[in-house]
């Protein structure tokens, strides 16, 4: 079988600044003074645990104090779920009014081409190409705060949060040409993005084209539409209709989703995030997440053509 050349995965780095929490985990059982209250609002720490791992006699657990954490063990993130949601807010509410019907409009979005969806009803579903990991803060600025509410003071007028001061996260993400570069429009191995009739196929290539087209006008991007694009590699040589990008098409929805990426920011209440920096690797080499692992062999212009994985038979 031959080896299948070019890049593969376009990794990045990214690098993000700001103050205070932006992604709360929310009420918190922890002891004060032996005391069990649920009134502490946590942000997201990861690997924290609310029990000391002490256990009564009777079988009940040893809550933590809220100020017994240590913000260098148990980093706050920002989980990829939230990340996620904000890279594509302007759509993030448009999938509770997706069907059958209107599929078409869904899959020719940023969401249908980069972000994936689900729509339930009908099973049409698309696999993101886009991989984010948490963002973890490297500075440990926490801190434990004790608030009050106006009016007769008792034990319920009292609350606690774990605050933050100025952060800075690191983390890292991917987006994967084979799932970027081929869109399904076949039920036949569960991976529909939608599915069509005669000659309808021809007709999303080109509404997928145009959009494209519209995201940079100097590039020539191409949809094609076959009714048997095959994984190479396969045994049977079985294939499925669908809609195969070309490397223009393919760099342009890059650029787009590194773009977004950048300009990324968060505003919580009080709090913020932004992008301050985003480091690229158009990955041409087996080794995944090669920015992560081997970081001086990134490269931030691609070197090669993107990798074909489906052909059309």
């Amino acid at each position: 079988m031959e080896k299948i050349g070019g890049i593969k995965s376009v990794d990045f780095k990214i690098i993000a600044k700001g103050h205070g929490v932006v992604n709360w985990n929310g009420p918190t059982a922890l002891s004060n003074e032996g005391k069990n209250v649920d009134n502490h609002t946590m942000p997201k720490l990861r690997g924290y645990t609310n029990l000391t791992g002490k256990i009564k006699d009777t079988g009940f657990k040893y809550k933590k104090e809220a100020s017994d954490i240590d913000f260098k063990e148990n980093p706050l993130y920002i989980s990829q779920n939230c990340l996620r949601h904000h890279l594509f807010r302007e759509q993030a509410f448009d999938l509770h009014h997706a069907n059958d019907k209107n599929a078409d409009q869904v899959l020719v979005s940023m969401t249908g081409l980069i972000r994936g969806y689900v729509i339930p009803s009908c099973q049409f579903k698309r696999t993101s190409p886009l991989l984010v990991e948490d963002l973890v803060d490297q500075l440990g600025n926490g801190n434990y705060e004790q608030f009050g509410q106006a009016g007769p003071r008792d034990s319920s007028s009292f609350f606690s949060k774990t605050t933050f001061g100025d952060t800075e996260y690191h983390g890292y993400g991917s987006i994967g040409i084979e799932q970027l570069q081929f869109i399904s429009l076949d039920h036949k191995f569960d991976r529909a993005a939608m599915t069509v009739e005669d000659g309808q196929g021809e007709e999303i290539a080109k509404l997928i084209q145009a959009y494209i087209q519209s995201l940079d006008p100097s590039a020539t991007p191409v949809a094609t539409f076959h009714e048997n694009y095959v994984r190479q590699g396969t045994i049977f040589n079985i294939g499925e209709a669908g809609i195969l990008l070309n490397g223009d098409a393919i760099s342009v929805l890059v650029k787009a989703t590194l773009d977004k990426i950048a300009t990324l920011n968060i505003r919580q209440a009080r709090s913020y995030m932004y992008v301050d920096e985003i480091e690229v690797d158009y990955n041409d080499s087996d080794t995944m997440m090669r920015i992560k692992r081997l970081p001086e062999s990134a490269q931030s212009e691609p070197q090669s053509s993107f990798a074909i994985y489906f052909a059309a038979q």
